[in-house]
């Protein structure tokens, strides 16, 4: 049987979009297909880290299709069974919350949603500045909870911000692989990373 399509579901973290698309890249190169969600507010938002238009383009750029940026447009992926496994890049603390409550109100908790019946992975790349404090018990609820992977993260800023999490972008193919073998990448948490300059 032929191996399904992974799913790359982009969220409203706009800082850190540049990094999920370096994500997306090395994501596209392993594992081939990719069908690409975009939140319907990073599809619709222009902010100072970029137009709006400019993140869709290079997404379906990316991965050689257009994006799926709607609930109507995400829910046939459970029924048809259409995605081996679900990266969530970045997975922001309101996408976290909605996840761990069951709250299912944009194309990328539907996505999420939909591939679970299936008994199939969903990897999140956190990108939370309440991921210790009002996000923590949702963090408790998704570590515990059955298909649910995480690319390994840190606090990325512990001085300045020191309820951040953060993702290593980086090992989001890693995590992939794991979580297609029902594993968890490990180490999950990670130490803090190295100061600018240091």
């Amino acid at each position: 049987m032929e191996p399904l399509p992974v799913g790359f579901a982009i969220c409203g973290s706009f800082c850190t979009h540049h990094k999920a698309l370096a994500a997306l890249e090395r994501v596209k190169a392993e594992f081939g297909e990719v069908i690409p969600i975009v939140s319907e507010t990073a599809a619709a938002t222009d902010t100072r880290f970029g137009a709006a238009h400019e993140l869709l383009r290079e997404v379906e750029r990316i991965c050689d299709r257009r994006a799926v940026s709607t609930i109507r447009e995400a829910e046939p992926l459970g029924p048809k069974k259409l995605l081996s496994a679900l990266a969530i890049v970045p997975c922001t603390g309101n996408t976290l919350a909605k996840l761990a409550c069951g709250v299912t109100d944009s194309c990328v908790t539907m996505a999420a949603k939909a591939h679970l019946r299936n008994g199939r992975p969903v990897v999140l790349a956190l990108a939370t500045n309440d991921g210790l404090a009002a996000n923590a018990k949702n963090l408790g609820a998704l570590l515990a909870r059955r298909n649910v992977y995480f690319v390994p993260f840190r606090q990325d800023d512990p001085e300045e911000k020191p309820f951040s999490l953060m993702a290593d972008f980086t090992q989001v193919p890693q995590t992939l692989r794991a979580a297609l073998e029902g594993r968890q990448l490990q180490p999950v948490l990670l130490g803090t990373a190295p100061r600018q300059g240091s």
